[in-house]
């Protein structure tokens, strides 16, 4: 009964991928300074870096130290990607050697890729040495796909069918990226929505985000 208990209180554990041109160490920072301990307590945070150093300048330049990483290229109107492939491949090896996750947090280029996994793993093309995701919190996302961002060939049929795959969306209101991550929640499976006032950042919640934010880890740590 006892070990039965502990297995039940386990923390999820998730894999979580930063922004453009930002790091493992920023969305650390901003996660740990602004989310209540009632939340980052109850999950197992890891944070990853991207594979390629930033090819130019970023935004958080002068707010947070170098280095700066992405996961992916892309030209100037997002219809051509570079090193999406090998993006995808990097991450799956560090999750063969440093897993099993249980789902993925991502940020703005973070949460765009992190979208797209659970389709593109349900499709056999991502993601295929490790377990199912059986999660993804997606902070100021949007949709590959979508009215901004081509679709990168591995992703083709990512969001084809409804993602059967418990998520939870963090929408700001004065996000540039408001109107593709709402589009996103249409291409999920009963999404959960946090909104918040803010912009393109990690927000602070308010009681009432906080206790949806809290029902979720709730009900992913049941799925554990």
């Amino acid at each position: 009964m006892e070990n039965k208990e502990n297995q039940s209180q386990r923390k999820p554990r998730i894999l979580c991928l930063h922004g453009f041109r930002t790091s493992a160490g920023i969305l650390k920072s901003l996660i740990g300074k602004r989310w209540p301990v009632s939340v980052v307590g109850k999950l197992d945070l890891v944070f990853l870096d991207g594979p390629y150093p930033a090819q130019g300048k970023s935004d958080v330049e002068g707010i947070f130290d170098p280095p700066y990483y992405e996961w992916f290229q892309a030209n100037q109107d997002f219809s051509e990607y570079t090193n999406f492939e090998e993006c995808l491949a990097y991450i799956e090896d560090y999750m063969v050697k440093n897993g099993p996750f249980d789902g993925f947090l991502g940020f703005s280029q973070g949460a765009i890729l992190t979208a797209a996994l659970p389709g593109m793993q349900n499709e056999g093309v991502a993601l295929t040495k490790v377990p199912k995701i059986k999660f993804v919190i997606l902070i100021s996302a949007d949709k590959l796909g979508g009215a901004r961002f081509g679709l990168p060939k591995l992703a083709t049929n990512a969001f084809s069918s409804p993602v059967n795959c418990p998520s939870l969306h963090v929408i700001g209101e004065m996000d540039f990226l408001k109107g593709g991550g709402t589009v996103l929640l249409e291409s999920f499976v009963d999404p959960v929505v946090v909104h918040h006032p803010k912009g393109h950042t990690i927000p602070r919640f308010d009681e009432k985000g906080e206790k949806i934010v809290l029902g979720f880890i709730e009900t992913i740590q049941k799925m554990l």
